[in-house]
């Protein structure tokens, strides 16, 4: 859903505060009192500022807000609450959108209701921002989670909003593609800067895995395939099979051979499209790995429910194509550490 561009200019105005956290909150009471204590321990200098956008809680969360809102304040720290009342809720992109726009920082940091900051994750991260103003400050390892990004409002507004299709849209997977269309860079601090709760209420469980597949499969077909004449499969099994169905016609003529490791995958020779509308059916051979050609698209498998993933790899270097914060893995009702990395 498109979102005016104007909505989110910096005003004219000095702003009240360097760094704003973005905290969007939909009926987040079993963890809101940890993740706005760990507001208030922040160990960063300059002015701050929290802004809440509640989107229609229907639980305690407001009367926790206003609780915290005292504490807070009192401690130097400005508080900006907004939100709405409504029978539905709109959103984690409109939350976030709407949280952003009320907000004064030159910077904004993301933060979960769910989630908690180490106390010097503010800190470190706007002192990478001043170094990189084109980047978004996330974890490494294996996905790029949005309750660790730190950007400036600037960089923001340059990319555009959240998309606000609601429930179901990958909006933070669809901003970040849009930061990388527009030149944007990732940055780590390495450091532990956040705990990460995964749990079955979380908001991510919301967007369907075929969902982010499909965005993921557009992406690359947009961004990295254009530059390749062909290209080789790394996985002859289930999941490199899906990818190559998955791929438009053009992109599966590029595709010159799968490669694996198992001897019975590679003793069969070839895969064989059995649903393609082309005659005859594509017969695609499958090598060794020793003997396939690069570029690769390596398919991994990680047995995290029913998620997966893929990287890229060019000229011997790794190259990620964006593993999804749908796809950050672990069990049911496990916590852990983030970091994000300079």
């Amino acid at each position: 859903m498109a979102v005016p561009r104007e909505r989110f200019r910096a005003a004219s105005s000095p702003p009240r505060a360097l760094v704003s956290i973005i905290l969007p909150v939909h009926n987040a009471e079993p963890w809101l009192d940890e993740c706005l204590k760990s507001v208030l321990q922040q160990d960063f200098e300059g002015s701050m500022e929290l802004s809440v956008f509640n989107d229609a809680s229907k639980d305690k969360s407001m009367a926790i807000l206003e609780k915290w809102r005292v504490k807070l304040e009192s401690s130097g720290i400005l508080v900006v609450i907004g939100g709405h009342d409504s029978p539905y809720p709109r959103g984690v992109g409109y939350s976030k959108n709407q949280a952003i726009a009320q907000s004064s920082g030159t910077f904004l940091c993301f933060l979960d209701s769910d989630d908690m900051m180490m106390p010097q994750r503010v800190r470190l991260q706007h002192e990478a921002a001043l170094q990189h103003p084109t980047s978004v400050f996330t974890s490494h390892g294996p996905t790029v989670i949005m309750p660790t990004w730190f950007c400036s409002r600037a960089w923001f507004t340059h990319v555009g909003p959240f998309d606000e299709g609601g429930q179901g849209v990958p909006e933070d997977l669809l901003f970040f593609y849009q930061h990388l269309r527009k030149g944007g860079g990732v940055q780590r601090v390495d450091q532990s800067l956040l705990l990460y709760r995964y749990h079955p209420l979380a908001a991510t469980h919301s967007v369907l895995e075929a969902t982010i597949w499909s965005h993921r499969v557009s992406f690359l077909e947009e961004r990295v395939l254009p530059g390749w004449a062909a290209f080789t499969i790394w996985n002859a099994g289930k999941q490199g099979r899906r990818l190559y169905r998955s791929l438009s016609a053009g992109a599966r003529r590029k595709v010159a051979a799968f490669c694996d490791v198992d001897k019975n995958k590679i003793n069969k020779g070839f895969y064989c499209y059995e649903d393609a509308q082309e005659r005859p059916k594509p017969h695609v051979p499958i090598l060794h790995f020793r003997a396939a050609q690069p570029p690769f698209i390596i398919c991994v498998k990680l047995y995290l429910g029913l998620h997966y993933s893929w990287s890229t790899v060019l000229d011997k270097e790794r190259v990620s194509t964006m593993p999804l914060p749908s796809q950050c893995g672990g069990s049911w009702d496990q916590t852990w550490v983030e970091h994000t990395a300079e």
